[in-house]
């Protein structure tokens, strides 16, 4: 809800959290934007069958998630481009050259987190679903 008041740059708990001189507020959402979309991939591609093996399963599971985050990043400059000299108030970049690439390091990151860290749980979740 604190994310949905404020602009990314101005979110107070965020500001000079750990010393940085941006507010960091915004990459904590793009982490998370490739943590979700990793498990609901996952779970799409599982139930359907759509690939046999993990390793290329997972390959697609990344790769789907840096899709979306790149489109995220694209819908982000058309929005910046279209709101004039509000563009940085919105895109949050507080003058870092490398956010857009940062945005989608983080997502990718998240994606990563997501399947070491849950696809063993989500393999045990799934077997008592097939199961009953």
């Amino acid at each position: 809800m604190i994310g949905g008041h404020y602009t990314y740059a101005e979110v107070p708990f965020f500001d000079g959290l750990f010393g940085a001189e941006r507010n960091n507020y915004d990459k904590v959402g793009h982490f998370f934007q490739g943590f979700v979309p990793a498990l609901l991939a996952r779970e799409i591609l599982i139930r359907k069958n759509v690939v046999n093996g993990n390793v290329w399963r997972n390959v697609i599971i990344v790769s789907i998630c840096l899709a979306f985050s790149a489109f995220y990043e694209l819908i982000e400059w058309w929005v910046a481009l279209m709101s004039g000299e509000d563009a940085e108030a919105f895109l949050g970049t507080q003058g870092y050259v490398w956010d857009t690439q940062s945005d989608m390091g983080l997502a990718l990151l998240g994606a990563i987190c997501s399947l070491l860290v849950l696809s063993k749980i989500h393999n045990h979740q799934l077997k008592r679903v097939t199961s009953n």
